[in-house]
């Protein structure tokens, strides 16, 4: 089952959720320089429309800002440049997706830039395969399964590995170290 999204205005974000079962359950689809990833939905607290971030000075390529969300920061990651790839080209449809991941002192919100949310799918476990170990242009921890569907695979991203705190501080200081 699909249930698509519609383009986030700029005055309402749209707040999702979900029920979730090991290897099955919903994800939030999207794409990213042509390829079509997936997002465990649970992790997944809102889409806002781009609007531009504060820039921060001395961070890593890939941190593209940080947003005022409610009166909270929050940093926004360029995610294609996360993945070693060019910046994300800003388009009509680019948006950022507010994910929650584990932090040392709790959960911590971090955006992630896309260049369109899709839609929510419903996947059975049956649908998910394991990562492969070769051919995604990803590093094989940062992929959670491949979800087939009638229009190909959709990369399935494990977030708490693509962000992890502990290893974007480690990019952050070996690029400080660099310059």
């Amino acid at each position: 089952m699909t249930t698509a999204l519609a383009h986030p205005s700029a005055s309402a974000a749209l707040q999702l959720a979900g029920t979730h079962q090991p290897g099955s359950g919903q994800y939030l689809t999207f794409t990213l320089q042509g390829e079509v990833y997936g997002l465990d939905i649970l992790r997944v607290r809102e889409i806002l429309e781009y609007t531009h971030p504060t820039t921060v000075p001395m961070m890593p390529a890939f941190v593209h800002g940080v947003i005022n969300l409610r009166g909270n920061v929050v940093p926004v990651i360029d995610l294609a440049q996360r993945f070693g790839r060019a910046a994300t080209t800003l388009q009509p449809r680019t948006c950022v997706v507010i994910i929650e991941i584990d932090g040392e002192d709790g959960p911590l919100a971090i955006g992630i830039l896309v260049d369109a949310v899709n839609a929510v799918l419903d996947m059975e476990s049956a649908q998910i395969e394991p990562a492969p170990s070769f051919g995604t242009g990803l590093r094989q921890d940062f992929i959670r399964g491949m979800a087939r569907t009638e229009a190909g695979f959709i990369i399935l991203l494990d977030v708490g590995r693509v962000l992890s705190v502990d290893d974007m501080a480690g990019l952050a200081q070996a690029a400080a170290s660099s310059n």
